[in-house]
């Protein structure tokens, strides 16, 4: 005796091709309403005048049974709950597959359609629940997916494989009966009640009799001739949803068995859409959480141009410990961070939060590099003993052409100069954050304007089919061939060359997090800047009125001499107040003007509200309402008060 194979993978048996083959064409619905299903309608009984149809034979899918009579043998009988059994495995493995929403609602219709039924429809609870929460909102019902037997290759081409379809009907377009898209359950009501008892019903059941149409829609319900089951989906800890599953009238009807197959079909899909959503839910944690540590924006300093890119190791694992930043220093200056934590986990992520925010705090505080990597090694050291990083650090100046870049067990940066030419840079590897007891040692270099400074992770340079070195390689050769493409006078542009830099690694190149930042120096020219030192004396303020006129004339900016002598003044006066070495005075000239007044007084001044009786104590005032930024930042010297005023 020849066993028919159980449906795999969503597909009919064997056996059973035959006689869907010599099932009646049957006629397809117009497109109604897009949130819309149709239940299926009767379908005429084939006509034996003219003799038996060929092949139609009940179908031995799970389920049936001997249209001939009650009486089966019961070696037809352990065929038949072998083939529902084997049936049952595979299409739980097809569900489990599934691994967002959408994928294991899909798993379950495939599955289920036309192995099991005809048609289904799959309702899920609108929101969906997470994890233990408690639903506020009314018990509503959104019908997710419909799907259907497919008759004819050409019914196949006739949309997307993923878009809702009507379900077969026989007749007349009349016999359609379109289901609801959204359900509200009653409590107390019917629908509730089958939902509550976890267990599937058959359609022609009193419970569902009553049910149906409220699932459905009013005055809907299931066609006459037609069989159904309607099983709950009860995940972790409620009721998510509900399934119908449809059969037409030429098919054996469902048996007790098929309420154990549609049990399970039911469990397995609702526990994979909880873990789904629980997944879902993580995975936008992890995507905020990253987004947060990251900087929204880079900033425009002047002199240096910035692009970056950040790429996740997978979808899988968007969370991960690399990260880069710029911060703005007093004199003009820039501080180009990127860094590595090791792991890819929530763990990892929340350390280089914290490693930046601290790289961001001493930054602030004008340290040296070599100083920033040595707290960072203490601030690793206080999170933990296995808390690893590697970090570069670098300073540029672009008044002084100059860079100084500490390193901490980092890939070197590279340099493409303006001609073409890339250049990795000599610096000193140093250990990794973390390790203590280490110093850091850091070297100042040419950054000579026109050339772009690349700090990069290691995700970018090594994978399981190359090394660290040979990636390095690799990438330099990258960035030379990009920057002949544009010749040897100008630059590639920023964006593009970040882009150009991903787009060499190939299909299995990557492993981990890849964080780049590329860094333009554009620079200041020594014609744009004025500097002077002044003596700590009364007067230090007219000094400064008369540097700064004569600054602004030689510019061509003798409108803004005004105000700009009388920030000055006021500036310059409270330096000299509290001043005991001379006080520097610097003006830059790019696309706005920018006044810094140095001196080795530490506090801060702060903007107070000047009473009428008071001589003093409007000069910071004035400045907040004439300058269009203004600001103060503590070194390690002393402060620098600054302003900006829009040339244009």
């Amino acid at each position: 005796m020849t066993e028919h194979p159980t449906s795999h993978e969503g597909r009919q048996p064997l056996a059973a091709r035959p006689q869907e083959r010599a099932r009646p064409r049957q006629q397809e619905a117009p497109p109604g309403a897009a949130a819309t299903a149709a239940i299926p309608g009767p379908s005429p009984v084939p006509n034996t005048a003219k003799g038996p149809v060929p092949n139609a034979v009940p179908n031995p899918v799970p389920g049936a049974v001997d249209a001939a009579g009650p009486a089966v043998d019961p070696q037809t009988l352990a065929r038949r709950e072998g083939d529902r059994l084997r049936f049952v495995g595979a299409a739980t493995r097809r569900i489990a597959r599934g691994i967002d929403l959408d994928e294991i609602v899909l798993g379950l219709c495939r599955a289920s359609v036309p192995t099991f039924s005809d048609a289904i429809l799959v309702y899920l609870r609108d929101p969906l629940p997470v994890g233990d929460e408690r639903p506020a909102t009314p018990f509503v019902l959104r019908l997710r997916r419909t799907d259907r037997l497919r008759l004819t290759d050409e019914e196949n081409d006739g949309g997307p494989e993923g878009e809702r379809l009507r379900l077969p009907v026989a007749g007349s377009q009349a016999g359609l009966l379109p289901a609801a898209d959204l359900c509200e359950i009653r409590a107390g009501g019917a629908l509730a009640e089958v939902l509550r008892g976890v267990r599937p019903v058959f359609g022609d059941s009193a419970a569902a009799r009553v049910a149906l149409p409220e699932l459905l829609g009013a005055g809907r319900t299931v066609p006459t001739g037609h069989r159904a089951i309607l099983a709950p989906l009860r995940g972790r800890r409620r009721v998510i949803g509900a399934a119908v599953f449809l059969r037409g009238p030429e098919r054996p009807p469902f048996e007790a068995n098929d309420l154990l197959v549609a049990a399970q079909l039911a469990t397995h899909t609702a526990l994979g859409i909880d873990k789904a959503v629980l997944y879902g839910r993580e995975a936008y944690i992890a995507d905020e959480l990253q987004r947060t540590m990251l900087p929204d924006s880079l900033p425009q300093p002047t002199g240096v141009r910035l692009a970056s890119r950040y790429l996740p190791a997978a979808e899988t694992a968007r969370v991960g410990g690399d990260w880069y930043d710029a911060i703005p220093l007093p004199g003009s200056r820039v501080a180009l961070v990127v860094g590595n934590v090791m792991g890819h986990s929530m763990t990892s992520a929340a350390i280089m939060g914290q490693l930046r925010t601290t790289a961001q705090t001493l930054a602030g505080l004008d340290l040296p590099p070599q100083e920033v990597l040595h707290h960072l090694d203490e601030q690793a050291q206080r999170l933990g003993s296995d808390r690893m990083a590697t970090c570069l650090y670098a300073v540029y100046d672009p008044v002084a052409h100059r860079i100084t870049i500490a390193n901490a067990g980092h890939p070197p940066p590279v340099l493409l100069h303006l001609g073409g030419r890339a250049e990795v840079l000599r610096v000193p590897p140093g250990a990794p954050i973390g390790v203590g007891g280490v110093d850091f040692e850091a070297v100042e270099l040419d950054a000579p304007a026109g050339a772009t400074l690349l700090l990069y992770t290691d995700g970018l340079v090594e994978s399981r089919l190359r090394d660290v070195w040979t990636g390095i390689e690799i990438l330099r050769e990258r960035l030379a061939t990009t920057a002949q493409l544009t010749g040897p006078d100008h630059s590639p542009p920023l964006e593009a060359l970040c882009d150009d830099v991903l787009d060499m690694l190939g299909p299995g190149d990557r492993d981990d997090d890849i964080a780049l930042l590329a860094a333009r120096f554009d620079g200041i020219a020594p014609s744009d800047v004025a500097y002077w030192f002044l003596e700590p004396e009364d007067a230090a303020p007219g000094r400064a009125r008369r540097l700064a006129r004569r600054a602004l004339s030689r510019w061509g900016l003798d409108d803004l001499s005004d105000e700009v002598e009388l920030l000055v003044s006021e500036v310059v006066t409270n330096a000299v107040r509290y001043a005991e070495r001379p006080v520097t005075l610097r003006l830059l000239r790019t696309d706005i003007l920018r006044c810094e007044v140095g001196d080795d007084a530490p506090q801060l001044p702060r903007q107070r509200r000047a009473r009428e009786t008071d001589e003093g104590g409007r000069g910071l005032f004035l400045v907040n309402r004439l300058a269009r930024r203004w600001g103060a930042t503590r070194l390690s010297t002393g402060k620098v008060v600054w302003f900006e005023m829009a040339t244009r």
